[in-house]
């Protein structure tokens, strides 16, 4: 049954919902990936078939379908009947990272933009990006504001300083070129990328992604990682600009200390270079810099807790949150390879050069003619 499941699946994947009338080569691919959200899907898509800006340039919507179980697949039917720029791709592999690179496969453009099942792109999002390209040849991948539709009046303690676990993004009005010298992250809810960048460094790795309702991973950190290694350069462009609606559950602490605890984790495996550089070592394979960081946050928050200070002490608790994902991560494989019995060395035969070869033959030979 599962395997015919699989087989229906695997065959609607391949079939666009829309018409067979021809269109214009599309200059942007605009990749939706979602799970179980179908209600927030239909504003989303929406919002991006409606680019009102003059001359905006050809482009398709392709919605992947990450193993949903509501009514994603009848949204994106029900659009793409109207619609012949809208695709649909089904991806049973659970995960970010699987539904992003299959939209990537399907994908006919030259220009690729990623964005989320619960965004608002501005009426001039995809001519923005094809005009970033354009001005900026020397460029491979350019992202934009996130900025918030806030669904009640934000507490007092969510300012900027924690708008990562909302995946809000905000550098200002001015322009900027974004390289290894001059790291600054972007967000998959808006970003684009030549189609030729994947080529170079690759797609969106499995090992760092949201998977279902998980939180704190880094696809898109690390994929910007692989970037800088590569010598390429990123454009932050806020004429990008989409608004993000935030869920009144990310409003509540619970959430902000299940993310940053989540971080650490993804961090513990991703093993990158500047959380790695230790000048003392480490203990369990966590870096000293991170268990001094840890003693001063806890006594951070104790001051701030007893003085009343409880912005304060909710900046020093999060960074602990993010120190206890990673302590716990890395000190569980750190365990695992103790604990892990170790193969015994095969005795590999010793590698000889001729005249040795024949030098131990003749040896061998002298000492059976002794018995």
């Amino acid at each position: 049954m599962d395997a015919l499941v699989a087989m229906l699946m695997h065959k609607r994947a391949q079939t666009d919902f829309s018409s067979s009338r021809r269109l214009a080569p599309p200059q942007l691919s605009v990749i939706i990936s979602t799970y179980n959200r179908c209600s927030g899907l239909e504003p989303a898509m929406r919002s991006v078939l409606a680019q009102q800006a003059p001359n905006t340039p050809p482009f398709e919507l392709i919605v992947v379908d990450n193993n949903s179980s509501d009514a994603t697949a009848a949204v994106v039917e029900r659009f793409a009947r109207d619609d012949d720029r809208v695709r649909y791709v089904f991806e049973s592999r659970q995960g970010l990272s699987h539904a992003r690179n299959a939209g990537i496969d399907a994908a006919r453009a030259s220009l690729v933009a990623f964005t989320d099942d619960d965004v608002r792109a501005d009426p001039d999002w995809v001519g923005a990006i094809v005009r970033a390209f354009s001005t900026h040849p020397d460029i491979d991948m350019v992202g934009g504001r996130v900025l918030p539709i806030w669904p009640a009046l934000p507490p007092a303690w969510l300012t900027r300083r924690h708008w990562a676990p909302l995946a809000l993004v905000d550098y200002g009005e001015q322009a900027f070129t974004i390289t290894a010298d001059q790291p600054k992250c972007l967000v998959g809810a808006n970003l684009a990328c030549r189609r030729a960048l994947f080529d170079t460094v690759g797609v969106f790795a499995t090992d760092f992604q949201r998977v279902k309702d998980g939180i704190g991973s880094l696809e898109d950190h690390e994929f910007m990682l692989r970037l800088w290694r590569a010598g390429r350069k990123a454009l932050y462009d806020p004429r990008l600009t989409i608004r993000a609606e935030i869920q009144p559950n990310r409003l509540e602490p619970t959430y902000h200390r299940r993310w940053h605890r989540g971080h650490g984790h993804f961090h513990a495996l991703l093993h990158s270079p500047e959380m790695e550089r230790t000048r003392v070592g480490t203990l369990f394979d966590v870096p000293a810099h991170l268990y001094r960081q840890a003693v001063g946050d806890a006594l951070g928050w104790v001051g701030a807790f007893a003085t009343g200070r409880s912005a304060r002490a909710f900046d020093h608790e999060m960074r602990l949150r993010f120190f206890a994902g990673f302590l716990t991560t890395r000190g569980s494989e750190f365990l695992k390879r103790r604990l892990t019995p170790r193969e015994p060395r095969s005795r590999t035969p010793r590698i000889t050069g001729p005249r040795q070869l024949s030098s131990e033959l003749t040896s061998a030979r002298v000492a059976r003619s002794r018995r």
